[in-house]
């Protein structure tokens, strides 16, 4: 009898390490979050004042060719 009960408790430790039912929607929330910060860090710096300046002065240039 105690050689079944331990055979049972491996078996279902086993089962507890292999399950891996839960993770994609884990992966799925982290990946989400991660691209929520990304794209708040990202719309911060372009709209910060050098970067309107430098991208007007890009294009005034572009624009005021002299050929």
């Amino acid at each position: 009898m105690t050689i079944n009960w331990i055979r049972s408790v491996k078996t279902r430790l086993g089962l507890l390490v292999v399950d891996e039912s839960g993770m994609s929607t884990v992966e799925y929330a982290i990946g989400t979050i991660a691209a929520a910060a990304f794209g708040a860090i990202l719309y911060t710096v372009v709209t910060g004042d050098s970067i309107v300046s430098a991208l007007t002065n890009i294009i005034t240039r572009a624009l005021n060719t002299n050929v």
